[in-house]
């Protein structure tokens, strides 16, 4: 009896998809991730034998070691087919090293998408392991092992237990910290707009126009006593159309997502995290089930920097453009998208494996998540491959006492692309009123002068997509370590989020200020985007990964040396965070401090004052019993439980539950939601409202008996609501 093929892939989800495609000469069977990595409890890098990596298996993999070791003894060949990228190249070359494969049994190949098609010419064609890639993957997991190593204990030393340096995380920290210096160090500026509501003589019409220059120039009013200036010249003066303008203004699509754009986008608009944008997509990739077509994947693979797309993709995507919405929606010719400098073009931009399965039609089948991150990419992507949207936009300039003003107005004359998805940020999409019909030297009245003083805005904070797009314009890190990046900033505690903005923590920038005066290589922007252009070089085969090692290590090292010299004995203390919270028996603001079992509140007046009292998060909404503030609170257990602020203080209010800031339309009062990921229904809890919802029809059953007891200790039904 022959034997059959083997093909290995990293999860179960990936082999139920693929064995559908194969049939029966495979064996399709998942490694579960990685089997083999440097060892945790040590640096796993010898660092005297040329920065020799001693790679282990994984403790407690064991199993799943012996049994792909029997199965690739019985097979013929072994497909080795992880994900397409310097990671997936890494892990198929380890598990060649493990299972002891020859180089003619061991079989590379990878899946841009999973789709029957893909796969099946993917497997007639197989390779060899690129070991270029490989290096590249060794080279960023040994300088990532060295630094954080190396650095740690230092920081441990010098500020507390616990903490990390990175190559990445720790430039990304610095971009948070310097974005916060830039605005406690910036100095508004006073400016003041100046707009003349003007009137047609016949009456026919009236409009707003904006001052922005004299026929010399542009000019901007700093004071009011300038614009009292301009006031005065133009109060009395004629005002006179003297150009009016109109265009078509083409707009373009954006072009298909790349894993950057898709985590900012992501965030943007379906408030996701970059780490749940990757589970999710993943998910998508791999395949989901879909009734009787059974396990399917949805989107091509989502770690990549390329905005490439095969022709197949766009003939499917120009039929059904065709079909659904005309010819006229689609452009001359395919559109073809660059990618920035720099770019690895690796494999495709992530669109849809099948366009044909529009979001809609598959929906049963998704979750709410899978469901609106797989329709943002189908919708990007046919949008991409669509016709420009065409606006018509008229200007008029009107003149008075050698003062221009400027009026526009655009209107949508063609959608275009805009009917599947309109990318224009906010402002743009506001189009300011119409403006009546009027030609040069036509004379208008003044009705009034609308001024107002205004100061300039300091920087914004970034947000996670608003940093994830800095790092990328920036040369800092790849597709790949994005979202693990904002993960451990913001697990490490170096960076908080407020609502959706990243400021940094105290720590944060006593760490990235040690780091600044010691180590200015590791958080310099310039050093690291050039490290990864290095790492770029090996993936492309034009350096050996251990220079790229050696190279680093020496002025790295030195640092190093004089780091330990200069910082022994010293202790950097972190300054406390502040909060508006009022210390009940002093009145000072309370601070943060870190405990045995977490955070809690401290008076800062310690140890004459020693009032404390639990960390609380306020949430929106407000108490549906007396309207006070809701807020996050931890029970003895752990569990999150929301309360009135009044708790205890003539209010009992308590619940599980969610507040979210909708408001029930019955009512009036706050709605909730059950805890945990993926429960967005909102629903009323209050029993006097007809849209009020049963405890037992929120989506799970109340706790009884064991689990009730767990409960704190002042637990009120949320019916009590």
């Amino acid at each position: 009896m022959a034997k059959k093929s083997l093909v290995i892939v990293e999860s179960p989800a990936k082999a139920k998809t693929i064995e559908k495609y194969l049939g029966d000469k495979y064996v399709v069977t998942s490694s579960m991730g990685h089997l083999r990595d440097l060892p945790k409890s040590t640096l796993g890098v010898d660092i005297e034998h040329d920065f020799e990596p001693e790679y282990k298996p994984i403790p407690g993999r064991e199993e799943t070691i012996a049994s792909l070791r029997k199965r690739a003894a019985d097979s013929d060949k072994v497909y080795l087919a992880t994900d397409p990228d310097r990671e997936g190249e890494a892990i198929s070359w380890h598990l060649k090293e493990l299972l002891s494969l020859s180089d003619k049994k061991a079989c590379r190949v990878t899946f841009n998408e999973i789709t029957k098609k893909v796969v099946n010419d993917s497997i007639a064609a197989p390779r060899q392991i690129d070991m270029n890639l490989v290096d590249a993957q060794q080279a960023r997991r040994v300088l990532d092992r060295i630094v954080g190593y190396k650095l740690s204990p230092l920081l441990w030393r010098t500020i507390r237990r616990g903490l990390s340096a990175g190559r990445v995380q720790s430039v990304a920290t610095r971009m948070v910290v310097d974005r916060e210096n830039e605005i406690r160090s910036f100095v508004p500026e006073e400016y003041w707009p100046f707009d003349a509501e003007l009137e047609c003589k016949d009456k026919k019409g009236w409009f707003t126009a904006r001052l922005t220059g004299t026929e010399r120039g542009k000019l901007e009013l700093h004071s009011a006593e300038e614009v009292e200036k301009v006031k005065a010249a133009v109060t009395d003066a004629p005002f006179v159309i003297t150009g009016v303008k109109r265009a078509d203004k083409q707009r373009q699509p954006y072009g298909p997502f790349i894993t950057s754009t898709l985590q900012q986008d992501a965030s943007r608009k379906l408030n996701m995290t970059p780490k749940r944008t990757m589970s999710v997509a993943q998910k998508l990739y791999e395949g989901i089930e879909l009734g009787e077509l059974g396990s399917v994947g949805l989107i091509t693979y989502m770690r990549t920097d390329s905005l490439r797309v095969s022709k197949e993709a766009q003939d499917a995507a120009k039929k059904y453009i065709v079909a659904k919405y005309g010819p006229e929606y689609y452009p001359k010719s395919a559109r073809v998208f660059k990618a920035r400098a720099g770019a690895q073009d690796a494999h495709e931009a992530i669109r849809p494996s099948d366009v044909g399965l529009v979001p809609e039609s598959i929906k049963q089948y998704l979750t709410n998540e899978q469901y609106r991150l797989y329709k943002l990419i189908w919708s990007r992507f046919m949008a991409s491959q669509m016709a420009n949207c065409v606006n018509d936009t008229v200007t008029i300039d009107v003149t008075s006492a050698g003062y221009v003003f400027k009026a526009t107005h655009s209107s949508v004359k063609f959608p275009g692309f805009t009917v599947l998805y309109d990318d224009a940020k906010d402002d743009e999409q506001k189009s300011r009123q119409a403006l009546p019909q009027l030609s040069e030297g036509e004379e208008v009245k003044l009705l009034e002068i609308k001024t107002e003083q205004k100061f300039t805005q300091p920087p914004s904070r970034y947000t996670e997509d608003t940093l994830i797009r800095a790092m990328e314009e920036k040369g800092i890190g790849r597709p790949s370590t994005y979202a693990p990046t904002m993960s451990t900033i913001l697990e490490r505690e170096y960076v908080a989020k407020e609502g959706k903005t990243l400021r940094p923590t105290a720590l944060g920038e006593a760490v990235n200020g040690l780091l600044l005066d010691k180590f200015p290589d590791i958080v310099d922007l310039k050093f690291t985007a050039r490290m990864e252009q290095s790492l770029d070089e090996v993936g492309d085969g034009e350096k050996q990964w251990k220079q790229v090692i050696r190279d680093f290590y020496k002025g790295f090292d030195e640092s190093l040396g004089e780091a330990e010299t200069t910082l022994k004995g010293t202790r950097i203390k972190v300054p406390a965070e502040e909060t508006d919270e009022i210390c009940d028996e002093c009145g000072r603001k309370m601070v943060v401090k870190t405990g045995r079992f977490g955070k809690f509140l401290a008076c800062p007046g310690f140890p004459e004052c020693k009032f404390t009292k639990p960390l609380v998060v306020e949430m929106p909404g407000k108490c549906p019993k007396c309207g006070a503030r809701m807020l996050k609170r931890q029970s003895k257990n752990g569990n999150p439980y929301y309360a009135c602020e009044m708790l205890n203080h003539g209010c009992d209010f308590l619940t599980w539950d969610v507040p979210v800031a909708n408001t029930c339309p019955e009512c009036g009062l706050t709605m909730f939601k059950r805890s945990g990921r993926g429960y967005n229904k909102a629903f009323c809890i209050n029993p006097e409202c007809k849209a009020f919802v049963p405890e037992d029809k929120r989506g799970y059953k109340r706790k009884t008996g064991a689990d009730a007891e767990k409960k704190p200790a002042a637990k009120k039904s949320a019916k009590n609501g």
